[in-house]
């Protein structure tokens, strides 16, 4: 039996959300289940502990499912010696727009291929992190890689393996309805969620 198989066995009996990939709300829910406990009266899943508050402003703008995963990989990657912080979140319509516009209507290199509504950003699941030495950020290093290899042991996918534009800062949490779908079948799912007033991950 493969890892993925045994992990998809205990995510179900723990009736929890079957992906096969053990982030925090896999380890939270043995964690209960062991332990019989909450933590400050929330899920262990929910109760990782904050990160620094430059990340934590961004953190609260992604969805609540994906905060705990954003916080588990700061903490991660400081515990493998990597000073990471998320630097951005959410991006409404308008904002990605401007992005978009930016090295074709507006000043500026390209920075994405994405418009309003066809990028992760814009549903509150994706984020994207800096490598930071002290105060210092480092748009470029080796160390973007192994956080890469960090954030895919969670759970999450990583920009790095993207084959149109490698974004290795990159890192979102895709919904289980949508594991089987290509990108541009979940966007349009989630456009469509997102007029609809229905939640992502249900």
């Amino acid at each position: 039996m493969r890892i993925e198989e045994m992990i998809a066995e205990v995510q179900e009996a723990l009736g929890i959300d079957v992906d096969g990939k053990a982030g925090p709300q896999t380890w939270g829910a043995i964690y209960a289940r062991l332990v019989s406990k909450r933590i400050e009266g929330r899920k262990p899943s929910e109760a990782i502990g904050e990160v620094d508050s430059r990340s934590e402003k961004v953190i609260a703008t992604l969805l609540p499912e994906v905060r705990p995963m954003a916080r588990a990989l700061v903490q991660k990657a400081a515990a493998a010696g990597i000073g990471l912080k998320i630097i951005s979140g959410l991006r409404t319509y308008a904002e990605q727009e401007a992005l978009y516009a930016q090295g074709r209507t507006a000043p500026g290199p390209k920075v994405t291929n994405a418009r309003g509504g066809y990028s992760n950003h814009n549903f509150g699941i994706a984020f994207d992190v800096g490598v930071f030495e002290g105060n210092r950020y480092l748009p470029e290093s080796p160390k973007y890689k192994a956080a890469g290899v960090l954030g895919m042991d969670l759970g999450l996918e990583w920009g790095g393996n993207w084959k149109t534009i490698v974004d290795q800062p990159h890192y979102q949490l895709r919904p289980v309805w949508a594991i089987d779908l290509t990108e541009s079948q979940m966007l349009a799912q989630l456009r469509a969620r997102q007029a609809a007033g229905q939640a992502v991950y249900a």
